[in-house]
């Protein structure tokens, strides 16, 4: 799945999720042509075969198996094996009633989808185990097996009485006894106090206002009980001897029920499923945010387990996706260090609730607009192979800003009665993610307390709670001349979701020289002016200068004349603050401001602004220059490098020619400086 520079590079994982069980033996024929016409090299098997592999409760029938993989092989086909525990059989449900999940508001939810299971229920536990190790001990040896893809996107949360007396257990270990939770949670408000660990219950549906710390720590919960049936899983494989790679798929974008980085290093490699939410295009900034993201939380090279081929799903409308466009978003990942560019699914399904999700065979088969795109793609991917050569040392992708990623403060922004539930922390990320990709400023997303010393610009969106050593973290970095921004609602809450009085932006207010008095939260068609020419919405506030000076103000709204963004000098470095919502041009110009300041450059100047988007992708050998080109008038660029789609070089007279909806991928040496001496222009 990965290389270096003394093994001959592996090929991009091409392929995707397979699901023969849904079709006659002459498709599967037919299913194995065409995958060797498009180049597949890897499909994911069983995912959701749970009832085909187990009919009926300790019946193993898996010869339906054995004869798809050793048609797979035959063909030189690679496979990873799914553990299917994503959808319990129904005889499962029948047998198990209580391993069935209960919502918040009490009801018990009944069989007929995919992931309807409790993931504390004893019986769902011991059966999730019993079948990931029957298929290790009969499969684990493959020499065609990629790797072990355990469950599938996990993140059912069940608030029965399996997960009420788990949490309970949890707790227990968390904070040792009653009184600790009863000060961390608050519970003198509304007579809460808890008297016996009995009476702790998941936050189901109540009257009115659930205890936000309450909340926040059945989500770690959560998380971590899942973790638990993941490594459980995991040590069922590798007890039956089998050491291929173990991964699960994370799911992104639209919601979180796992703490990632805890989870990444359970695994062998990190994967991924990523669905654009949008036709437009800030598809393109979107794969790059999940792909980043990815990245950091594997610390380096990483899988894509999914993504749509043909469609984006948009509210209740499937729009259809450019073949070009596939092909450009498949490299956009890949330049972000993914070895793979796999899809859900390979053949469309005829029945079955997701009959009309994308899929690399459409429903008109192998002679059609569609799959020809899924032939080109694979020619393409396997012109590409000596890219996943990893590097011997250093980052995949370097990076000169990092963003903090915290579970923790998306989960805290998702509990009701913020001053504005309209701020979302997944939006004011990504939203920050985008201004940098916009500037084609390469970025790295960072854990709280992870080392910043290789960075020069950090910035926190909307991290509302952190750990109480996270101001003498940052203060560390800025004063050994690092550069930080701070947005609104950061550091104001501790990890049980206290505000921390005094002033906001609480925990932070020393090392941004601020404090904050009140909030103005704006009505959704108000904004406020900034005297810098920027515009905010949303959010407000009466900042009050401790140290710091205003960078700009608010020339109306009711705090007109107030500082807006402020600085602090500290040490060597400097520690900005943001005191409102920026509209995404203002804040655009903002952060490619700061990262100016510091001397974070685009990959390639003046390739955003022609709509091309650059990514270097270091390697063990050579370098990779990925040109995205999401423009609508054909570019040229000029400097070192031959172009591995074409053949055609880029440092002649003419240069290279890339066309509009086209990409180039240019092969430099290793470490060579004149990695950022290329040069763009609109094509005469």
């Amino acid at each position: 799945m990965t290389s270096n520079h003394t093994e001959r590079p592996a090929p991009i994982l091409f392929g995707g999720d397979y699901n023969p069980e849904q079709w006659p033996r002459e498709t599967w024929v037919e299913d194995v042509a065409l995958m060797r016409r498009a180049r597949v090299n890897t499909v994911t098997l069983g995912v959701f075969a749970w009832s085909a592999l187990e009919p009926e409760e300790g019946a193993f029938t898996p010869e339906w198996l054995d004869e798809i993989i050793g048609m797979l092989d035959e063909a030189g086909i690679g496979f990873f094996l799914s553990t299917p525990t994503a959808s319990p059989p129904p005889w499962f449900s029948l047998a198990h009633p209580d391993a069935l999940p209960v919502r918040p508001d009490g009801v018990r939810l009944s069989h007929g989808s995919r992931d309807t299971y409790a993931i504390s229920a004893p019986a769902y536990r011991a059966a999730a185990r019993r079948i990931a190790r029957l298929l290790a001990e009969r499969y684990g040896t493959h020499p065609r097996l990629r790797g072990w893809h355990v469950h599938n996107e996990y993140g059912t949360l069940d608030h029965g009485p399996h997960a009420a007396a788990a949490f309970r257990r949890w707790l227990r270990e968390r904070y040792a006894d009653l009184d600790a939770l009863n000060a961390a949670w608050t519970t003198a408000f509304w007579s809460q106090r808890y008297s016996s660990w009995e009476e702790i219950t998941p936050p189901r549906a109540t009257q009115y206002l659930a205890n936000p710390a309450h909340a926040i720590d059945f989500r770690r919960f959560c998380s971590d009980e899942m973790l638990a049936a993941f490594t459980e899983q995991r040590e069922e494989i590798r007890a039956a001897g089998s050491t291929a790679p173990v991964t699960t798929n994370f799911m992104l974008p639209t919601w979180n029920h796992l703490e990632q980085w805890s989870w990444a290093r359970e695994q062998d490699v990190v994967s991924i499923d990523h669905y654009l939410d949008t036709t437009g295009p800030d598809g393109e900034a979107h794969v790059a945010y999940g792909s980043d993201l990815t990245r950091s939380w594997a610390g380096g090279a990483w899988l894509l387990m999914e993504q749509n081929a043909v469609g984006i799903r948009v509210g209740d409308r499937t729009y259809t996706k450019a073949g070009d466009r596939t092909i450009r978003h498949s490299l956009g990942y890949v330049a972000r260090g993914s070895q793979s560019s796999l899809f859900f699914q390979w053949r469309a399904s005829a029945g079955g609730s997701e009959q009309w999700h994308g899929a690399l065979v459409p429903h008109a088969g192998g002679d059609s607009r569609a799959f020809a795109t899924t032939e080109r793609l694979g020619a393409t991917l396997a012109s590409l192979a000596e890219v996943t050569a990893l590097p011997a040392d250093g980052p995949l992708v370097a990076a000169d800003v990092a963003i903090v990623w915290d579970a923790d403060s998306w989960w805290a922004l998702e509990t009701p009665h913020l001053p504005n539930d309209a701020v979302r922390y997944s939006d004011q990320v990504r939203s920050t993610h985008r201004s940098f990709w916009r500037a084609g400023v390469p970025v790295d997303f960072v854990a709280p307390g992870a080392d910043l010393s290789r960075y020069r610009l950090v910035v926190l969106a909307c991290a509302y709670t952190l750990p109480a050593d996270a101001e003498a973290w940052l203060r560390r970095y800025v004063e050994d001349g690092g550069d930080v921004v701070v947005t609104f609602l950061s550091g104001v809450a501790d990890e049980h979701l206290r505000i921390v009085t005094g002033g906001y932006p609480g925990l932070l207010r020393g090392l941004l020289g601020v404090a904050s008095e009140e909030v103005h939260v704006l009505a959704p068609e108000e904004s406020v002016r900034l005297d810098d020419g920027g515009l905010a919405g949303d959010w407000t506030e009466h900042v009050r200068l401790e140290g710091a000076r205003a960078v700009s103000r608010m020339v109306d709204g009711p705090l007109a004349g107030g500082p807006a963004i402020t600085r602090h000098d500290v040490g060597t470095g400097h520690a900005y603050y943001v005191s409102l919502a920026l509209d995404q041009d203002s804040r655009d110009a903002f952060l490619a401001a700061r990262a100016a300041d510091v001397g974070a450059r685009p990959t390639l100047p003046g390739a955003s602004e022609l709509g091309v988007e650059a990514v270097l992708r270091r390697g063990a050998d050579a370098d990779h220059l990925f040109l995205l080109h999401h423009g609508d008038a054909d570019v040229v660029v000029r400097g070192p490098g031959t172009d591995l789609l074409t053949g055609a070089t880029a440092d002649e007279a003419d240069g290279l020619r890339v066309p509009a909806g086209g990409a180039a991928v240019l092969r430099l040496a290793h470490g060579d400086p004149r990695g950022g001496a290329h040069e763009i222009a609109r094509a005469r």
